[in-house]
Parts: C-alpha cells; sequence; structure tokens
C-alpha cells in the first residue's frame, strides 16, 4: 500500500491508510506492507517521488508482492509510469472500491450502476502503442495496424456506457414512479445514509425486519432497498437504505449510483447512521455531508444515530452530542435505544397538516384503516353511530373523512 501525505494530520494520515487497508482485504488481497511519503502533492509522473519509487521497487521484490495499491485516483499517465518503474500491477484507490463494489453487487440495478462507473473509469486509462498510430488508416472494418485495437476497446466501451445509461434511466423513471406513489399515498418517506460499515442495513432490519445481507465488510450495500415500517404512534413510513460513503467517494460512483442516492434529496428526513466505535466520527460524518451536499440533499433534515452504542468510547458518544443538536445512541445488534429512537423518528416526520374531529360510520372502516397508517392519531373512539376520529392527517383524507362523516364529533 501506498499513500501521499499532502494536508492533514498524521493521524488522518494513518487512518487513510488503514481504511486502504481494510478496503484491500475485503477485496480479497493480503496486505504485505504500507508505505506514506510527505509531500506537497502527489509527482506528476509516478504518484510518489522518483526515489520512493525506487525503494518501492525493492521492497516489492523482496516480499514478493504482485500489487500496489495507491490511496489516490492515478491519472493514466501516473498509472503506466509507475507500473514501468515497478513491473507489477497498480491499482489506485478508485478501482479498488470500484472492485469491491463489482464482489457486492446483486440485482440487475446494481451491477449496472457498478459496470456503469468501471467503463467511465476505463475508458481513458486504455493502454497502447501511442496515439500516432491510432490514427493510421488501414485494414477493413476494425482491423489495422498498431493502436486500432485500443480505438476498437474504445468504440466497444462508449456503445457499453451509452446503453447502461439507457437502461439505468428507465430504471429511474420507474423509481421515480414510485416515489410519486408514495407521495401521493402521504407516506413519509426516511432514508438512511451513512460512512461504510456503520452499520445502515443493520439498522434497517432492526428497524423493518426487511433481511437485508449484513455483513462486517466495506460496501456490503450495494443494491438499493426500499422497506416500510411504522412510528411506535401507528403511522406508516418507509425506509430506504443506501450505498456506504467514504471520504472522496470517486467521481464515477456518484454519478453512476446518483439515482439511488437521490433517494436521499427526495426523503422527509435523513438518518444519518455513524459508527460509534470508529476514532474519528466527525471526518466520517463530513465525508457523509459532502456526498448528500453533491446530490441536493444537504437541505433534508438530519437525524444522527450513532451505532454500536454497546461499544462506543463514552467520550467519543460525549463529543458527538457537543457537536450535533439531534443525536440518538443506539445498538442495531442488542437493540438497545431502538425505541428512542423510533420516538425521535415520529418527532422528526412531517406532521400532517389538518386536524379533523369527525364521527365515521362503521361501513367506512378502510377511511378508519388510512387513518391508522397516514395520520397522526389524537383519539380514536368507537361510538354507537361510528368511529370517533381525532386526528391530524392530511388535506385529501380530510376532505374523505368530513364528506363520509356521520356528523362532528360531540
Amino acid at each position: 500500500l501506498v499513500g501521499v501525505w499532502t494536508t492533514g494530520t498524521a493521524g488522518q494520515a494513518q487512518r487513510s491508510m488503514a481504511g486502504l487497508a481494510r478496503w484491500a482485504e475485503t477485496a480479497g488481497s493480503q496486505v504485505l506492507e504500507g508505505f506514506v511519503q510527505r509531500r506537497d502533492k502527489p509527482d506528476a509522473a509516478t504518484f510518489v517521488g522518483s526515489g520512493k519509487a525506487a525503494e518501492l521497487k525493492q521492497t516489492v521484490a523482496a516480499l514478493g508482492a504482485d500489487t500496489v495499491i495507491c490511496d489516490g485516483e492515478l491519472t493514466p499517465g501516473q498509472l503506466q509510469q509507475l507500473e514501468k518503474v515497478l513491473g507489477v500491477k497498480v491499482v489506485d484507490r478508485t478501482w479498488l472500491i470500484l472492485d469491491i463494489f463489482a464482489q457486492h453487487a446483486r440485482s440487475r440495478e446494481g451491477k449496472a450502476q457498478v459496470a456503469l462507473a468501471q467503463m467511465n473509469y476505463m475508458l481513458p486509462r486504455l493502454r497502447g502503442w501511442g496515439d500516432a498510430m491510432s490514427r493510421q488508416a488501414g485494414g477493413i472494418g476494425t482491423r489495422g495496424p498498431g493502436e486500432t485495437k485500443i480505438e476498437t476497446d474504445r468504440r466497444r466501451i462508449r456503445a457499453r456506457i451509452a446503453k447502461l445509461r439507457r437502461e439505468l434511466a428507465a430504471m429511474g423513471t420507474a423509481r421515480e414512479v414510485a416515489r410519486a406513489s408514495r407521495r401521493r399515498s402521504n407516506v413519509s418517506s426516511v432514508a438512511i445514509v451513512g460512512y461504510t460499515n456503520a452499520g445502515k442495513s443493520s439498522l434497517l432490519n432492526r428497524l423493518t425486519r426487511a433481511g437485508v445481507l449484513v455483513q462486517d465488510e466495506l460496501f456490503a450495500t450495494v443494491d438499493p432497498t426500499v422497506r416500510k415500517a411504522r412510528t411506535p404512534g401507528g403511522r406508516e413510513f418507509t425506509l430506504s437504505d443506501t450505498v456506504g460513503f467514504v471520504r472522496h467517494l470517486p467521481h464515477q460512483l456518484v454519478e453512476s449510483f446518483r439515482s439511488t442516492i437521490e433517494e436521499a434529496a427526495e426523503a422527509d428526513l435523513l438518518l444519518h447512521v455513524v459508527d460509534g466505535s470508529s476514532q474519528a466520527p466527525a471526518e466520517q460524518i463530513a465525508a457523509v455531508r459532502e456526498v448528500l451536499d453533491e446530490v441536493g440533499a444537504a437541505d433534508v433534515p438530519e437525524l444522527i444515530v450513532v451505532n454500536k452504542s454497546d461499544v462506543a468510547d463514552p467520550e467519543v458518544l460525549a463529543d458527538i452530542r457537543r457537536s450535533h443538536r439531534h443525536v440518538v445512541a443506539v445498538s442495531a445488534l442488542t437493540g438497545e435505544g431502538i425505541d428512542e429512537l423510533l420516538k425521535a423518528l415520529e418527532d422528526d416526520l412531517p406532521r400532517p397538516a389538518v386536524e379533523v374531529d369527525v364521527v365515521v360510520g362503521y361501513d367506512r372502516a378502510d377511511l378508519v384503516a388510512q387513518v391508522h397508517r397516514e395520520a397522526e392519531i389524537i383519539e380514536i373512539a368507537h361510538l354507537d353511530e361510528g368511529t370517533r376520529v381525532h386526528a391530524r392527517v392530511h388535506p385529501q383524507l380530510a376532505e374523505q373523512l368530513l364528506a363520509s362523516s356521520a356528523s362532528e364529533a360531540p
């Protein structure tokens, strides 16, 4: 593993390398050694300086390493030059993350999103014998000398990118139709966001019994999941799980997963899950908010949920509570704090606008059931002439209740 420390503290640089090591292990690698070089900026030719690259070559040979992973996004030139110096495969941080995503994608949409991100990454990095030969004519169709093979690959990748974008646009339309349907039915939406491995899927399972895959791995969730749940007062809402965020989430991923991440921008409330066992939760919170800002979700109301409270340092919890106004500590593993979270969630969901107090005939049990699903109930009572409904409801439901009521409540 190789990193270049340009800004921040030594502790931040070490945490960045520790994160890279975990990602490498998640991808199936065995980490042999790690280097960090202090520089004002990465070397334009080889990422690390020429002296460090020569030292790295000796270490690679001594350890028998077959891959070098760099903690940053390398330009096509840096990638090519470093591979030439080292004589082994070089992978940058972005490609490593894309590789992990490719391993975890299961749904059609998830696979298409990952493939699009990979294609966008690969396109400028196809290597050959130089641009001059690529402009030579010759052969029939795609046959010809030199770089024509690279040009053929580029055309194929561009065609594949266009096809994937069309497929994802169609899936995005279906997602928007589903969102519009939820809005019409006045069901509030909650999006779970957070740093990778903070426990978002575990929390979703705890709140909804969704049975979503839970692994102690980075980026275990790639496929979007939407489930229904209820508040303690009986109001129905939807919970959507999102892909885990990281510091400087690769641009290709943000673009490819935009339709999924935009669930957060369309939500009524964000449950921002923070890993309570992390050494630097503030850095993780900042990284998540950076991505939320990029997709237009910065203004959505946010509830900070510190997960893994059963193993969190009390000082860390205290720091988060001091720094953020609205914080609930939970353990998705043990269930500790879940009741408090549901209560906070119910308080934070948008309140229905109209207060009604009517008696609904027993022949309209469907309306009373709708009140239980969608409304904020103040009182429900069963009278001789029907069901008394005193609740805050949405305007459309208010009209239906008033139209079908046996009488105004006494």
